[in-house]
C-alpha cells in the first residue's frame, strides 16, 4: 500500500495515475471538500484528512509501506504565511512522526529546489549546498528548507526517508492551473500578450514523476536529489508555446525591474478579488536568481531521463486545447480562454 499526500495537485495526480498503472495499491489523502476531478481517472482510494490532523493522518498510514509526501502550500499574501509554516513544517514534522510509529518502511518527501536558497551566480546549484533557510522569516523557500531539514534529521535517526527537490514543474494534467500553466495557457492566444526578461529551470511533471517512483528502490536514506530539466528564458518559452499552439501574436516585452515595480499593485489586486497575478515579486525574484542547477547525482542513482522542452511544450498545450474547461484555477478567476485554432 502507498499513502500519497497532496495527490490532487500537480505532481501529486500524475503521480497516483502511474502508480495505479502499474499495479499498486494507492491510497491518497484529500482535504476535506477538495476538488478530487484531477483523480478520477486512477480512483484510488480516498481518505479525507489533513497532515494538520495527527490522528487523522496516523490512521490513514495504517498497512502502508510506502509514503511519498507532497502537500504543501505557497503563501501569496502576508496574512497566509502562518497557515504556510504550519501546513509545510508542522504537517511535515507530522508525517514524520506518523510515518514511524506506524513503521512505513520508506518516506519520499517532495522538497524544492528554493529550499537551497540563492546562491551567488557563479556557483552551480547541487546536492553539495546545505538547505538554506536564510531568507524572509515567512519565505516559501525557508518553510521548504525547514522541512527538508526535517527529514534529513529523521533518516540520521534511523527513519528510511529520502528528499527530491525538482525546479519549475511544467506539464500535462496541471488541473488547479499553476502559475506557469495560466501563463502557457496565456500564451497560447492570438491576441498580444506579455512577456519579460528572466530565465528559469523547468521540469516536466511526468519525469519528476518517473524519478518518484525510482526513488522507493533506488534512493539513498537520507539523501536528496535534486530534479532539474532545461533552462529556458521567458522568451524562449513563450516562443515555444506559441509554434505548439500555432499563434502568431505581437509579444509586449516588458523588463523585470519595470515587471517588479508593479508586482505589489498586482498582488494587492489579489488581496481584493481572490485572483492570482499572473506574476508575483516571488515569481519575478525567482526567475532573476540563480538557475544554473546539476542533475548528475538523480541520473546516476535513480536513473533520472529529461525529455526534450519542445516535447513537453508540445503536450502540455495540447492537454490545455483538451482540459481548458474542467481546469479549475487555484487561486483564481475562472475566466474562458481563447486558443489559437
Amino acid at each position: 500500500m502507498i499513502l500519497v499526500t497532496g495527490a490532487a495537485g500537480h505532481i501529486g495526480n500524475v503521480l497516483v495515475r502511474e502508480l495505479v498503472k502499474r499495479g499498486h495499491t494507492v491510497r491518497a489523502l484529500a482535504l476535506p471538500g477538495e476538488d478530487l476531478s484531477p483523480l478520477s481517472d486512477s480512483k484510488p482510494e480516498i481518505i479525507e484528512g489533513n497532515i494538520l490532523d495527527y490522528p487523522t493522518l496516523r490512521s490513514a498510514m495504517t498497512g502502508v509501506e510506502v509514503v511519498f509526501h507532497l502537500a504543501s502550500l505557497v503563501a501569496i499574501v502576508p496574512e497566509q504565511f502562518e497557515l504556510m509554516r504550519k501546513v509545510n513544517i508542522e504537517g511535515t514534522a507530522n508525517v514524520i512522526r506518523a510515518c514511524s510509529e506506524n513503521g512505513v518502511k520508506r518516506l519520499i518527501y517532495t522538497s524544492s529546489i528554493h529550499a537551497y536558497g540563492h546562491p551567488d551566480p557563479k556557483l552551480v546549484i547541487d546536492e553539495s549546498l546545505p538547505f538554506d533557510s536564510n531568507f524572509d522569516c515567512n519565505s516559501y523557500d525557508q518553510t521548504k528548507a525547514e522541512a527538508s531539514r526535517l527529514v534529513k534529521e529523521a533518516a540520521q535517526a534511523g527513519l528510511n526517508a529520502v528528499i527530491l527537490a525538482p525546479t519549475g514543474v511544467i506539464g500535462p494534467h496541471d488541473y488547479k492551473r499553476s502559475e506557469m500553466g495560466g501563463m502557457t495557457c496565456y500564451w497560447m492566444k492570438n491576441s498580444p500578450t506579455v512577456s519579460m526578461e528572466g530565465a528559469y529551470d523547468f521540469v516536466d511533471v511526468r519525469d519528476v514523476v518517473e524519478a518518484h517512483i525510482n526513488a522507493i528502490e533506488r534512493g539513498e536514506t537520507g539523501e536528496a536529489y535534486i530534479l532539474s530539466g532545461h533552462r529556458v528564458t521567458v522568451k524562449e518559452y513563450r516562443n515555444l508555446v506559441q509554434k505548439a499552439a500555432n499563434a502568431r501574436s505581437w509579444e509586449i516585452y516588458v523588463p523585470l525591474k519595470l515587471a517588479r515595480f508593479f508586482a505589489p499593485v498586482a498582488e494587492l489586486f489579489y488581496r481584493l478579488t481572490k485572483t492570482r497575478p499572473s506574476f508575483t515579486r516571488y515569481a519575478i525574484d525567482t526567475l532573476l536568481s540563480n538557475s544554473v542547477i546539476s542533475r548528475k547525482k538523480a541520473v546516476k542513482v535513480l536513473g533520472y531521463k529529461v525529455r526534450p522542452m519542445a516535447e513537453t511544450v508540445r503536450d502540455t498545450v495540447w492537454w490545455w486545447k483538451e482540459n481548458a474547461k474542467v481546469a479549475k484555477p487555484s487561486l483564481r478567476t475562472a475566466v474562458p480562454v481563447k486558443f489559437a485554432d
